[in-house]
């Protein structure tokens, strides 16, 4: 483009050019709305823009005479990413052009023009509430300019292999905790294990963890030790209480009679279980109250004799999970350097990056993608069905829809759409074996705000970024999330972690995995600590308490906390995990805990978007707003609820965790948080 004569012209608007390149009557055409082209204002004019054509592609193009810069489509004030430097403020000063902090000087993002070889319309378009994003927002969030990221580019084959042994090692973990400790693993908590250790993996592989230090999952440790001797319940009736108290003696008297335990050891248990047992026998007038106060001396008295016991053991279980992982990791690395290679992808020369401010745009590879294998693609009423060598995944149309706009506005190496249908199809198969197969599985920790609180933020705190999103759940068309390999071709500006913008107003509704939300506090303070620009975090976390997190406790002490809001619980709710895929009526689910609403903002952004009382009743109402929206009979807005031995009578299977536990009856699921009722969701 650098070659063309820039000739500014007038275009004729009952000719407008298609998709594809051809001359079309009727309106205007661009990647995201059908209304017509606007004359050039006179702020792009200043600014050095002009609309010129291009003999060679036959359609209009923008040329900016002071930066060179050439656009296929009209830029547009303040969405652009660099941002103003020194030198061309006094450029434009001398010549007389006054200058906004929105003047647009080099854009990264250009969106590109393209033809895709399918038709996802049906003929009638959305209702406004069918839409869970507002892709028209444009980002305020800056960061200094960095070069392409060095992962792999995604391919279909690899990612069937990295599919393949991923769930190879869901079931090792099955396998060892079964075979070891006699016990099923804590639900979601391998999904949890995938969060915390990338929270410190320097490996290679975007989802699978292999340089970690330390090598023993917290996380994992953690919950498997508190299902041992067996896992405990909350109970509510007496004779539940009395078979888990007898459970409990057994397991325990039996875990320490089969291991490796010291004399002393051994004598406080058995004597602790076989006295448990004879009051058992001999005391049928107990209460629940007595059983419960009787488990939890019992657990006082031999916790930690069997915890020290079963140490090595439940540490082994960590420690060979991890080390599968690891050779799963080399495994699937070899084959996509091997891919490569055949396809006669070499790597690129180092990136000219420049010292400089720029808004904050996708994610880049620095290796080229190969040639993509063929996906097949067919609709199914409103399911887009992709199949890969017979690995099918599904997606509604709706955010099949909003997968072509993101990747319209962020895929710079295909405009023709040439590669769309396989990395989409990577994109939600890498989903989907993170966080398992199960019903409901990992939807939990994808959980989005509903979106009249997206819409609050914005308009009140200027939010117009999540730290936490996928391609499938944002809101925004600027996001952050866990995979750039996939993710950046559709917006992802890849994992907070690696993020540091030095402006801009986040939203940030983490995973719950304590380690994550740990990670992300400190990154928080750093950030606000080095910036002297405006930026502001309205951070969203579960009201955990019993015990505190730590995350949660540091951001109530933190220098940088300005305003502190909880949301009860059972009084709001989030967007399912499955949004994509779930219907209309499951897309949302009731909170079963209370959410903490936190603002941590340097001084700056306090200045700047300050939680002042009307925002946050603003906020607040949004909330409310919401919940009256839902006022229609539904499953969202009439919960039922049963107590839990009317749900044991009916089939139900109740457990205790930190995460919300999914169980079926009367073929529904439903939610339950360690209390006394189950929650329909």
């Amino acid at each position: 483009m650098t070659s063309e004569n820039h000739t500014t012209v007038k275009v004729d608007t009952s000719m407008v050019m298609s998709p594809t390149g051809s001359a079309t009557q009727g309106s205007p055409v661009s990647p995201s709305t059908s209304k017509p082209m606007p004359e050039l204002p006179d702020e792009l004019v200043q600014a050095g823009w002009s609309k010129c054509w291009s003999k060679r592609e036959n359609r209009p193009y923008w040329f900016n005479r002071f930066t060179n810069q050439s656009l296929w489509e009209m830029p547009v004030l303040g969405q652009h990413d660099v941002i103003v430097s020194e030198k061309w403020v006094l450029l434009f000063i001398e010549v007389g052009i006054p200058v906004t902090p929105t003047t647009p000087i080099v854009p990264i993002s250009p969106i590109t023009p393209g033809a895709k070889p399918w038709n996802s319309t049906t003929g009638t378009e959305d209702k406004p509430g069918q839409i869970y994003w507002d892709l028209d927002v444009q980002t305020n969030a800056v960061i200094r300019e960095r070069p392409p990221a060095n992962h792999l580019p995604p391919h279909p084959e690899m990612e069937l292999q990295r599919a393949h042994l991923t769930t190879k090692l869901r079931q090792h973990y099955h396998e060892l905790c079964y075979q070891r400790e006699g016990i099923e693993p804590p639900r979601e908590s391998f999904n949890r294990w995938l969060l915390e250790r990338k929270v410190l993996d320097k490996g290679p592989d975007p989802l699978l963890p292999s340089e970690c230090d330390p090598i023993i999952s917290p996380s994992m440790f953690r919950e498997v030790m508190n299902d041992i001797p067996i896992r405990l319940s909350r109970i509510k009736y007496k004779e539940e209480a009395r078979k888990l108290l007898f459970k409990y003696a057994e397991a325990a008297k039996k875990m320490i009679d089969s291991r490796n335990a010291t004399p002393d050891s051994r004598k406080v248990v058995k004597w602790n279980a076989e006295d448990t047992m004879n009051w058992l026998r001999r005391d049928h007038s107990a209460s629940k109250e007595d059983y419960m106060e009787r488990l939890e001396h019992l657990r006082k008295q031999c916790g930690p004799h069997v915890a020290a016991v079963a140490k090595d053991s439940v540490e082994g279980i960590c420690t060979k999970i991890y080390h599968i992982s690891a050779e799963y990791v080399r495994r699937i690395h070899q084959a996509h350097k091997t891919l490569l290679k055949d396809c006669n992808v070499s790597d690129p020369e180092a990136a000219d990056v420049q010292d400089r401010l720029v808004y904050c745009y996708p994610i880049r590879l620095a290796l080229p993608s190969p040639a993509q294998p063929r996906v097949e693609l067919h609709f199914e009423n409103d399911i887009a069905c992709l199949r890969y060598k017979g690995e099918m995944v599904k997606v509604n149309r709706s955010y099949f829809t909003k997968l072509e706009l993101l990747y319209r506005y962020s895929s710079i190496d295909d405009p023709r759409f040439e590669k769309f249908l396989s990395r989409v199809w990577c994109l939600i198969k890498r989903y989907l074996v993170m966080f398992g197969a199960g019903v409901n599985e990992g939807t939990g920790l994808q959980g989005a705000l509903p979106v009249p609180v997206f819409e609050a933020l914005n308009k009140q705190f200027g939010v117009t970024f999540e730290c936490f999103a996928s391609p499938l759940n944002s809101y925004f068309k600027q996001f952050c999330s866990a995979f750039p390999d996939t993710d950046g071709f559709f917006g992802s500006r890849g994992p907070f972690l690696n993020f540091s913008p030095a402006s801009g107003s986040f939203e940030a509704n983490p995973p719950f995995s304590e380690e994550l939300m740990d990670a992300m506090v400190t990154h928080f303070e750093k950030l606000l600590e080095k910036s002297s620009e405006p930026l502001s975090f309205i951070i969203f976390v579960p009201e955990w308490r019993d015990p505190l997190t730590p995350a949660l406790h540091r951001m109530e002490t933190s220098a940088f906390r300005r305003h502190q809001m909880s949301v009860p619980a059972f009084e709001h709710e989030y967007r399912s995990g499955s949004q994509h895929i779930c219907k209309k009526e499951e897309m949302y689910y009731k909170a079963v805990h209370g959410t903490v609403v936190i603002f941590l903002q340097n001084a700056a952004g306090f200045a700047k978007w300050e939680p002042t009382p009307e925002r946050i009743q603003e906020l607040l109402a949004a909330y409310q707003v919401y919940r009256r929206a839902l006022g229609s009979p539904g499953p969202s807005s009439a919960p039922t609820t049963l107590s839990p031995a009317m749900f044991k009578s009916r089939g139900g299977d109740i457990g205790e965790d930190r995460e919300c536990l999914v169980v079926g009856v009367d073929h529904k699921w439903w939610w339950w948080w360690g209390g006394d009722l189950v929650f329909d969701c």
